[in-house]
């Protein structure tokens, strides 16, 4: 396994989607030891071109809805998640609520910070 951990964020076109690709690039962009996955590349990638290099890296999925869409494509490419987060879990349990599938609004950047907050509590984690 690399040292680096791999953040693979939901790409769907929704608030929490929103609230999960921006807390993962907000967190690439504040540690040097973390890379995010494209998603939208991953499942084009029909002839796996990427998937060795994939499975060096711990991964962490931060799926917006509870189709669990990141982990099914990971797992359909034979790909280990080590960690899994479902954003609408961890706002509803902290009473916050995005909604705007498009735009950051205060209620959105909110919960970028508490998704951030959990990423950064999952890579911890998986740290040891």
């Amino acid at each position: 396994m690399s040292d680096k951990i791999a953040l693979a964020s939901c790409n769907g076109m929704s608030a929490n989607g929103l609230v999960s690709r921006v807390a993962v690039g907000d967190c690439k962009k504040e540690k040097d030891d973390v890379i995010s996955i494209c998603m939208g590349s991953t499942s084009a990638d029909i002839e796996g071109l990427n998937d060795e290099m994939l499975k060096k890296f711990s991964i962490i999925a931060i799926n917006g809805c509870g189709n669990g869409c990141v982990n099914k494509i990971l797992n359909n490419k034979g790909i280990d998640v080590t960690r899994t987060i479902g954003v609408g879990e961890v706002l509803n349990e902290n009473k916050a609520f995005a909604t705007d599938p498009y735009r950051l609004d205060d209620e959105g950047e909110e919960c970028v910070e508490i998704i951030k907050n959990k990423i950064n509590d999952e890579i911890k984690t998986v740290r040891g």
